[in-house]
């Protein structure tokens, strides 16, 4: 007995390696795919309720997660194409040359710095610059393809994952070696956490994005292509929207247009950055996680800032879905294998 067992454990390991192998390319897709699906639970649950129809509540959870999370980035890559054939160099060469001749000085406590700025301020090359754009500019075409297709097969994954959440939930019930109320406990930890990170950067993203069209508008540029740039750029930990308004406000001054680049820089430092993010953001976070999580929260929000950092750097973009995620669900196992100590039970 003792010899067939061994040998199904190896059997079953070496076609769990093959398995691993052959799905390799698209585990990152379906561990995607199955979080947001795990963070939309409530809204499936809403559609399905009141629909009496679960494919139909399937398609349009998908449908709203296409219009909500991909429709805005298939807008710039779209748009960024026209942005980028009708752009004049010059103007670039017209904000180098401005950069260059302000005198520029850091406060005293960062005074140490300084010599490092100025001497990146005199580096600052309009060759070098394009050469590092365009570098820049091909990978970005070359993501972009990867990215879509990466975008459709999580559309489709999340369809099916959607569709059949009892079923699969179910089926994996039965084969994990523990007791319901402990994955239940599992489950609602990593689907809170999930609901609140994902409609947090939704709706901060929107928010932010929006404020800061207001602005684009006002001075002529593209609101909406700005917007999503600020709101995409807003998910970004400790930079942020900065990647955004910093490079418009020096262009404004480039131009000559001192009131235009003035007015942008005061609105996103006191308007978005200060007011949006400091006092309303946590108000946003506060109510998502009271309406739309079953339970409160027990994860630390500093530690989901870091998740999401350290999700980013090594997945990418959908590291702020995995970060937090893998680590709520470490969080949650040990408080499991704690409890299970603390009972003096055998695991």
């Amino acid at each position: 007995m003792n010899t067939q067992r061994s040998f199904l454990i190896a059997f079953f390991l070496v076609v769990l390696y093959w398995v691993i192998k052959l799905y390799e390319p698209f585990l990152v897709v379906i561990a995607v795919a199955t979080l947001l699906s795990i963070a939309t639970y409530n809204i499936n649950i809403y559609l399905k309720k009141h629909l009496k129809n679960r494919t139909l509540a399937a398609a349009i959870s998908t449908l709203l997660l296409f219009v909500l999370f991909f429709a805005p980035i298939i807008y710039i890559i779209t748009s960024a194409g026209e942005v980028i054939n009708k752009f004049d160099i010059s103007l670039v060469d017209n904000t180098i040359n401005y950069i260059k001749h302000i005198d520029l000085k850091l406060p005293s406590a960062l005074s140490f710095l300084q010599g490092d700025l100025d001497g990146f301020i005199k580096s600052l090359n309009l060759t070098e610059i394009t050469k590092t754009a365009l570098s820049y500019l091909g990978s970005i075409g070359k993501n972009s393809a990867n990215f879509l297709k990466d975008m459709l097969l999580i559309l489709i994954f999340f369809f099916f994952v959607t569709l059949n959440a009892k079923e699969l939930s179910s089926y994996f019930r039965t084969l994990l070696p523990m007791k319901d109320s402990e994955i239940d406990i599992i489950f609602a930890q990593v689907s809170n956490v999930m609901s609140v990170v994902f409609y947090s950067i939704l709706a901060t993203a929107i928010f932010e994005g929006a404020l800061f069209a207001i602005i684009s508008v006002t001075f002529g540029y593209n609101g909406l292509l700005f917007g999503i740039f600020y709101g995409f750029a807003s998910l970004i930990p400790i930079i942020g929207g900065a990647l955004m308004w910093i490079p418009l406000s020096a262009y404004a001054f480039a131009n000559g247009n001192y009131t235009e680049g003035i007015v942008i820089a005061l609105y996103s430092v006191i308007v978005i950055s200060i007011i949006a993010d400091t006092f309303i953001k946590p108000l946003i976070i506060k109510f998502i996680n009271s309406k739309l999580s079953d339970v409160k929260a027990t994860t630390n929000e500093m530690l989901i800032f870091f998740a999401i950092l350290a999700g980013l750097t090594t997945f990418g973009f959908w590291g702020m879905i995995l970060g937090p995620a893998i680590t709520t669900l470490f969080i949650s196992l040990m408080t499991m294998f704690k409890s299970i100590k603390e009972k003096g039970l055998d695991i």
